[in-house]
């Protein structure tokens, strides 16, 4: 059985990494991105995407733990 399971995690681990590489092979085109009048480096569609994925796994946890801080502060504050 956990013979099994590290076949199953290995091809879906394989698997993972193939889709992502064909992601990035297929989406090779350079874009400049324009945010509020400032225009941003020429660089592949595939490395802006995978930066805003890891900006927002690093914001979205901190916000989070900062958040659950403030409550647990107001509600000390309550008691």
């Amino acid at each position: 059985m956990r013979n099994l399971k590290r076949i199953f995690l290995g091809v879906f681990i394989l698997l993972l990494v193939l889709v992502i590489l064909a992601f990035v092979l297929e989406n090779q085109q350079s874009v400049a991105l324009l945010f509020l009048g400032l225009s941003g480096p020429q660089l592949p569609v595939s490395l802006i995407v995978v930066l805003a994925l890891l900006a927002g796994m690093l914001i979205g946890p901190v916000l989070g733990w900062f958040l659950g801080r403030t409550v647990k502060a107001s509600r000390k504050r309550l008691v």
